[in-house]
Order: structure tokens, then C-alpha cells, then sequence
């Protein structure tokens, strides 16, 4: 019977036409405030429309891996690139290179899936995100050295493609050539086609079945593995569409094909279309680009009936999403659990058991590594040259930056785009504080990192009823707005804008200098390790991670959900801006680069390659992404670019951190056949069809054996 008022309700003319309410409602916005003439308002259906092939082509990606793609622009620029050389350098016909290029598209897609994403179909779908980060940098590095293979030079920058036919549209004012009628044209052709052939065909029928439930799927004889690659194809198809008709309009963006405004666009229209709905994505796409050309229109004016200038495309479209957070139903459905609960998949550190905790030869290790660490800690700034002394302080604060996700996304699940926001919202505070109120360090970063809790907190309200890509997609747009808007110093005059001294620390202690800056550093770490170790343990700890493992089960238990997620963000926030209030005054400025969106990316995928459930693993992934590039010779540093982080997830799918513990349980399974001690937890991934052996724990009395053989039970808890 439900099934039945839900066809009635659809067939109802309210029911189709509801989907369409946010991109309708974004045009009526942008007429109302920021209002355009014809042949502009045209021109930004136009943007939009070829924002929306990149749209779609993550929405089928999704759907596909449940990842967002990062890689998906990229996917299309070799291909563009390819068509521009085969028209100027070999002199082939206008249609013979465009169709070269969109089978270039094709098969550099499929090649894509069969690669790099096939070997990650069942790695958590974090690190499958993070690989597309990667790929992205290695497809912008074959773009680049595509010339070079042609023969030209490498200062190649390529111009706007010339129009393939004379044609003169004038629309209000405003001129549309050849190429933009046919990115009018081929648009919304290739968005009916999209959904003719999902819809209406039985490889389409297929993707969508193997979509929503591949496992399923795959027991009814669908192929999903090759339907996958097919997605990946028709999704660089897509891409490669996308950038070939923008460089038709605006020039072939070599190097930074999809710029985050594009993609907070996409993701944006992608969160309006509830990821399954393609038309209403595209829709929402070309709202977003006639909304984009709207508030470029009115730049430098000032709001009706208030002396505040128009905020920036970025703060209006993080208003945008937290409208559609708000207006949107959460749903219980199947296919929303199964997609956050993909994204919160990660692989708990276990601890060292206590039946070998108590050894000596255990005992004595971990006392024998925590010296030989500390020594070198403490000696590297003596050793270590004045620039390569301040680079290792900044790579220890990167580390508490990125210890901020491990709370957040590691233990809580809670997927975050946007700590470096935080970083510099705590940078700001704690360089205002020095410099204007002459508050000491120590009180400045506390501050701060309070400070930066109670944003993370308002930041993470309305994305409480929703988790995964929702999650994402906000805190990556109020990154974005954070850079755009909130500390600009064109709308906001308190933010740092001289050097900033540093003080000396209590009052009494001189830190001005490299090697006293990192010792401050050092203990900042150290600091905040324990803090969060300390976290770990605790029943907040404990009900953290089984909330990112179960939410409804832990619900069940009588855990107030709402204030766990309430504290991950807190906590997160916290230590993010704690690091950036540190970071200000080891730079003794308030710069822009550092906090730039695309950061964001880059601290994600740093947490990910160490270990995105270790604390230890945040340091590993700093020092693998950060040290390679500081410290190592040129020739080694593609181990920190796309290839080096495509390379190690491939070969450690659970990061540095998963190798550094997976030694150490090796180490300990010698330590337990050699004592003859049989550990559960140790051995429960290894078959042994041999007999048990048990023996007896130091200082155990073996005249009265126990009843049980193992000792000590299995158990789950902070590592050690």
C-alpha cells in the first residue's frame, strides 16, 4: 500500500516539481538580489551548464564507489589538451580531433578504473577518496607533459580554441561565437542522453541496480567490476566534454583544470540533487552558474538598505548548502546508512595485550624506543641547518593539525574537508592576541583553540542529522568561505597584518630563535599527544569510536548522540586552532598561502597515508608528505606528489601508521611463541591446525593452574 500512494505521489504534478525547489529557488535568490541583464544572465546558464558534466560525472562516480571523485576534472584535461595539439600541431579536422579526443577520454577513463581504483574495491572508501587526489595530481602532470611529446616547448601555455564555424548571437548586449552556441547545444544533449541511457537501457538499468547494491548485484550475474570501468569511461567522457567546450569559452586551463570553486560548485549542486536525481543536478549546476555570474555583476557594491558589501561567491554558496542541510529530510533508508557507513570505515589500532604488556623484554622495548626517539628529537635542531631547523617545528605543527582529524573523522567518523579553517581561525586569534593585547603565548593559544572549539561546534549543528559526503561538502564549503570571506582583511580589519614578535614565553623564557622555537613545538606536541591519548582512553574515547562503529547501537545504549558528535568537533576544533595559533607565531605572520582551501585536501590525504585512527600515524603522514619535500633531494620528492600517495595506499591500504603496528604485533608474536604464550588477539588472523600451547605469566604459580588457557582476553582500547 505504501508503495502505491508513493507512485501516486510522484505522478502528482507538486511531486515532480518538488525536486526542482533548490536550483528554482537559487534563481529567484539571485534575481531578487543580485539581478542580471539577458545576455549575462545567458551567459551564465552557459557556465553552469558545462559546471554540470562535472557534476554528473562525480554524481555517477558516487554512486558507483560512493566516494567524491577529486580527480574527475582531471580526467578530461589530457584529452582537451590531446584535441588542441592534433588542430594546431598535426593540422587534423576540426570533427576527426574532437572525436580523438573524446576516445582518448574514454579509454584514459577505463584505463583509470583498471589501474589505480580496482585495486582499492574493497579499502575503506576514505582511502579511495584520498587516491583520487593523487590521480588528480598525475592526470594534471600528463596534461602538462603531453606537449612535450608533440615537440613543443615546455613553456606551453594553450590559448582559447579557435571557432570551428563563423556564427554571430547577440543576446542582450552580449555576443555568443561558435563555441559557446555549441556548449548551448551539447550541454543539455548530453545531460537527456546521461539520463535516456540510465534510465532507459539495460546497461543502464545494470549500473543503477549495481549501485545501489553492488554485493547483491553480483550474485544475480550483473558484471559490476566491468560496469564500474564503463562508469569511469563515460564519467572522463563527461569531463572531458566539460573541458573541452570551457576551453572553447575561456581557454584551456592547463594545471588546474578543476579549481576549487568548481568543485565546491559541483559538490554543491551534487548535495542539492540528493546524489541520485541527475536532472535536478544539473539544474542546480546552472543555477549555481547564473548565481556565480550574478554576485561577479554586483562586485563592490553594498546590500539594499545596509552599508555591508556583497559577500563573495563562496560565503553565499556556504549559505547555500547550510539552507539545503536545514530544508532536507534526513533518511533512514538503507542506501544512506550503507554510504555512511562507508566513509566511516577505518581499522583500530589494537593495544599491546596484557599478558605480554608486563614483560620485560616488552617493557624494556617500548622504554629503549621512547628513548631513542626522544634523543633524536631533542638533538635533531643541533644538527639540522637554521632553515631545515624551522621546517621541522612547522612539520611538528602540521602533525597537531593533523592529529585534529584523527579525533574527528579517525575515532568519531565524522568526515571533515575543512580543519585547516580552523587552523586559521586559531592562527588569527592567537596573532591578534600577541600583537595587539600582548598576551603571552601560552594564554594566546589556549585561547585561541577555545575559540576554535566553539566554531567547530557551530560549524558542526546543522550537519549533525547528516554524516559522510553531507559532512564533507560543508565543512569544505566553510573553508572556502573562511579563506573568501570571515578573514579577508577587505571585510574585516582586525586580522594581523604586520609581523608579529615573539614574546618571551611566561614572561621569561627568550624563544626567539629556530632552535627554541622547536623545543616550544616539541612540547606543544608531546602536549597534545598526551591530551588525546589521555581522550582515547576515556569512556569519551570509547563511546567516540563506537559511535563512528554503530551510531544505533550506541543510541540504544542511552548515549546522547548529538553531544558525542558535539564533542568530537569540539575537541577537533580545539587542537586544529591550538596548532594554528602555533603556527602564526613560528611564522611571525598571518599570511594567505598556508590557509589557502586547497590545504584541506592536503592535510586529508596527509592523515589518511599515516593512519587516519592513529595518533603516531599523524606524525608518519606529516613526515611522509612534508618531509619529502623538505628534506629529501629533488629527485626523491615524487614520493610526496600524486604517484608516491597513490603508491603507498596501494601497498599500505591502512597507512603508515597500520606498518608501524603491524611491526610491532609481529615483534610481539615472536615475544609470545618464544615465552610459549598464546595471545588471541594476536593470532587471530593466522590458521593453526597444530596443538595449543599455553604457559604459564611471570610470577604465575604453575601448581595451580587456571582453567582458561589464554590469560588475557581480547581486548579493544587506545593504542599504545
Amino acid at each position: 500500500m505504501p508503495s502505491r500512494f508513493s507512485a501516486v505521489a510522484r505522478a502528482r504534478p507538486g511531486g515532480r516539481i518538488a525536486p526542482f525547489a533548490p536550483p528554482i529557488a537559487i534563481v529567484v535568490f539571485q534575481q531578487v538580489v543580485y539581478p542580471l541583464p539577458l545576455g549575462v544572465l545567458t551567459r551564465g546558464v552557459l557556465v553552469g551548464a558545462v559546471t554540470s558534466l562535472i557534476a554528473l560525472g562525480m554524481a555517477l562516480i558516487y554512486r558507483s564507489n560512493r566516494i567524491v571523485n577529486f580527480a574527475q576534472g582531471d580526467l578530461g584535461a589530457a584529452p582537451a589538451v590531446l584535441v588542441f595539439l592534433l588542430l594546431t600541431e598535426w593540422g587534423w579536422p576540426y570533427p576527426v580531433a574532437v572525436a580523438a579526443g573524446a576516445l582518448a577520454a574514454f579509454a584514459l577513463g577505463g584505463l583509470v578504473e583498471l589501474a589505480v581504483i580496482r585495486r582499492f574495491f574493497a579499502a575503506p572508501r576514505l582511502v579511495l577518496t584520498v587516491a583520487t587526489i593523487g590521480l588528480a595530481q598525475l592526470l594534471t602532470g600528463l596534461a602538462i607533459f603531453l606537449p612535450r611529446w608533440f615537440g613543443v616547448d615546455g613553456s606551453f601555455i594553450a590559448p582559447r580554441i579557435e571557432d570551428p564555424f563563423d556564427v554571430r548571437l547577440e543576446i542582450g548586449g552580449t555576443i555568443f561565437r561558435a563555441n559557446s552556441v555549441l556548449a548551448l547545444v551539447i550541454t543539455p544533449v548530453a545531460i537527456v542522453g546521461l539520463v535516456y541511457f540510465l534510465r532507459w537501457t539495460r546497461l543502464g538499468v545494470a549500473i543503477r541496480a549495481s549501485a545501489d547494491r553492488a554485493d547483491r548485484a553480483a550474485l544475480l550475474g550483473v558484471p559490476v567490476k566491468r560496469l564500474q570501468t564503463l562508469v569511469w569511461a563515460i564519467a572522463a567522457l563527461l569531463a572531458f566534454t566539460a573541458t573541452f567546450l570551457r576551453a572553447g569559452i575561456l581557454g584551456l586551463p592547463v594545471g588546474s583544470v578543476l579549481s576549487l570553486g568548481i568543485l565546491l560548485r559541483s559538490l554543491t549542486a551534487l548535495l542539492l540533487g540528493g546524489m541520485t536525481r541527475l536532472t535536478v543536478i544539473g539544474s542546480s549546476a546552472i543555477a549555481l552558474g547564473v548565481l556565480e555570474l550574478g554576485i561577479d555583476w554586483h562586485r563592490g557594491e553594498t546590500l539594499p538598505f545596509v552599508d555591508v558589501e556583497f559577500p563573495p561567491l563562496d560565503g553565499v554558496l556556504a549559505l547555500v548548502i547550510l539552507v539545503a542541510l536545514l530544508l532536507r529530510r534526513r533518511s533512514a533508508n538503507r542506501t544512506d546508512i550503507d554510504d555512511q557507513s562507508s566513509w566511516q570505515s577505518t581499522d583500530e589500532v589494537r593495544p599491546i595485550p596484557a599478558a605480554l604488556a608486563r614483560l620485560p623484554e616488552v617493557r624494556w622495548g617500548r622504554i629503549g624506543l621512547g628513548v631513542a626517539i626522544g634523543t633524536i628529537a631533542l638533538v635533531l635542531p643541533h644538527v639540522l641547518a637554521v632553515d631545515a631547523s624551522l621546517k621541522a617545528s612547522a612539520l611538528l605543527i602540521y602533525a597537531i593539525l593533523t592529529m585534529s582529524l584523527v579525533v574527528l573523522t579517525g575515532w568519531a567518523g565524522q568526515v571533515s574537508l575543512g580543519q585547516v579553517a580552523f587552523f586559521a581561525i586559531g592562527a588569527a586569534v592567537a596573532g591578534k592576541a600577541t600583537d595587539a593585547w600582548s598576551v603571552d603565548l601560552v594564554l594566546a593559544v589556549v585561547g585561541a583553540g577555545l575559540v576554535g572549539a566553539v566554531v567547530a561546534v557551530a560549524v558542526g549543528l546543522p550537519a549533525l542529522r547528516f554524516g559522510g559526503f553531507y559532512l564533507a561538502v560543508t565543512t569544505f564549503a566553510f573553508a572556502l568561505a573562511t579563506t573568501a570571506y570571515f578573514l579577508n582583511r577587505s571585510y574585516f580589519d582586525w586580522i594581523p597584518d604586520r609581523r608579529i614578535a615573539r614574546q618571551p614565553l611566561l614572561g621569561r623564557l627568550d624563544i626567539d630563535s629556530p632552535t627554541r622555537i622547536y623545543y616550544v613545538m616539541l612540547a606543544a606536541l608531546v602536549l597534545v599527544l598526551i591530551g588525546l591519548r589521555g581522550i582515547r582512553r576515556s569512556r569519551t574515547g570509547r563511546v567516540l569510536v563506537a559511535l563512528r562503529d554503530n551510531e544505533a547501537a550506541v543510541q540504544a545504549y542511552g548515549v546522547d548522540v548529538v553531544r558525542a558528535k558535539l564533542t568530537a568537533f569540539a575537541v577537533s576544533g580545539f587542537t586544529a586552532a591550538f596548532a594554528g595559533g602555533l603556527f602564526v607565531h613560528h611564522q611571525q605572520a598571518f599570511g594567505s598561502s598556508p590557509y589557502a582551501p586547497a590545504q584541506n585536501l592536503s592535510i586529508f590525504a596527509m592523515a589518511v597515508v599515516g593512519g587516519i585512527s592513529s595518533l603516531p600515524g599523524a606524525l608518519l603522514g606529516a613526515l611522509y608528505v612534508l618531509g619529502t619535500q623538505w628534506f629529501l633531494p629533488l629527485q626523491w620528492q615524487f614520493l610526496a606528489s600524486g604517484l608516491g600517495i597513490l603508491l603507498v595506499l596501494m601497498l599500505l591500504p591502512t597507512g603508515l601508521g597500520g606498518l608501524l603496528f603491524a611491526v610491532r604485533d609481529q615483534a610481539l608474536r615472536w615475544i609470545a611463541d618464544r615465552r610459549s604464550i598464546l595471545v588471541p588477539s594476536l593470532v587471530a588472523d593466522r590458521r593453526d591446525d597444530g596443538p595449543v600451547r599455553s604457559g604459564p605469566l611471570p610470577g604465575q604459580d604453575v601448581t595451580h593452574p587456571p582453567d582458561v588457557a589464554d590469560p588475557a582476553p581480547i581486548t579493544t582500547g587506545s593504542p599504545s
